[in-house]
């Protein structure tokens, strides 16, 4: 099979075995892919910095976002290699059956664990930035992490979960990364009017420190979108290697400048101090940052139908 053919070229995508799926075009499945990529792990990247040293930290950023970029371009051509279009059926070509097996549990977990997380996150940031905004009591029902979650689950989660196909969902991944970029821009407001106000730091600029395997592990985290690989790429209208790898690499920078501005920006804010959730940092008093935790929130709903759709593919 040509390692460079069509999608539609391919088994399981389109075919007469199974039902059509819509496609979107180039640009609609770039939101979807950086979307994909800019998860909760980016909020850490400051942090990853600091246990790196500044220098190593960007330099391994770098290195984390090449490696991430061609081993996403090396699955699809996998793919079309083996003749099969998901990541399991990878797995089943190259290792067997057990391969296939311990491939679709991995599949069902981390994305299962990455969901309970989340709303872990969206519980305990709403509820204590709708007590500073809205002056609610603690037996208030908006002040409970059950209730809130519940509503969020309700009314985000569940409406954009029950869609399948992403191409389907490409302008909520649209409003997803202008909330990121909300985010970056509260973040970049605050370096400018805090800084002076953080305590001081010895040796905060050094080049390398020695926490460079765990700032290792945050990044890989950061960039980790490889589950949902597949159904990006039969979400494209005329999907081949070459829009394949065209489409991955603009992704990954993307999402590699953002990661930067967000690591840069944060780490210049509280260097030593900085907390491995970067909006903890911040005072909860701090009327524009809980803006930005919130819009954190809703980013981290906007993110659970992909991971429910590997959850799909698992089974």
């Amino acid at each position: 099979m040509n390692p460079c053919g069509s999608v539609h070229s391919g088994l399981g995508l389109g075919s007469k075995d199974g039902p059509e799926k819509s496609r979107t075009g180039f640009y609609f499945a770039s939101f979807n892919y950086v979307n994909s990529i800019l998860g909760s792990g980016v909020i850490g990247i400051p942090y990853a910095l600091s246990k790196a040293g500044f220098g190593l930290g960007l330099f391994l950023l770098l290195v984390v976002a090449v490696v991430t970029d061609y081993s996403l371009i090396l699955m699809v051509r996998s793919g079309h290699l083996s003749g099969t279009y998901s990541y399991q059926g990878i797995m089943e070509a190259s290792f067997g059956y057990p391969g296939y097996v311990v491939l679709s549990l991995m599949q069902f977990v981390y994305p299962f664990i990455a969901m309970v997380s989340y709303n872990i996150v969206v519980g305990d940031t709403i509820t204590k930035v709708s007590v500073r905004l809205f002056s609610l009591k603690a037996t208030s029902l908006f002040a409970r992490r059950d209730f809130v979650v519940g509503l969020a689950t309700l009314f985000i989660t569940i409406p954009l979960c029950l869609f399948r196909d992403l191409a389907k969902l490409a302008r909520w991944s649209l409003a997803s990364l202008v909330l990121v970029l909300f985010i970056l821009m509260c973040i970049l407001i605050r370096l400018g009017t805090i800084e002076e106000t953080v305590p001081e730091t010895e040796d905060a600029w050094a080049f390398a420190d020695t926490g460079m395997v765990p700032a290792i592990g945050i990044m890989a985290f950061a960039f980790m979108c490889h589950h949902n690989v597949f159904l990006l790429y039969e979400s494209i209208e005329g999907a081949s290697q070459f829009v394949w790898d065209k489409l991955t690499h603009i992704s990954v920078a993307v999402a590699f400048v953002v990661s930067l501005l967000f690591g840069i920006a944060g780490y210049a804010t509280f260097t030593g101090n900085v907390q491995g959730d970067l909006l903890e940092n911040y005072c909860w008093y701090d009327d524009l940052m809980n803006l930005a935790r919130l819009a954190f929130s809703f980013k981290s709903n906007m993110s659970l139908h992909q991971l429910l759709s590997s959850i799909y593919l698992s089974n």
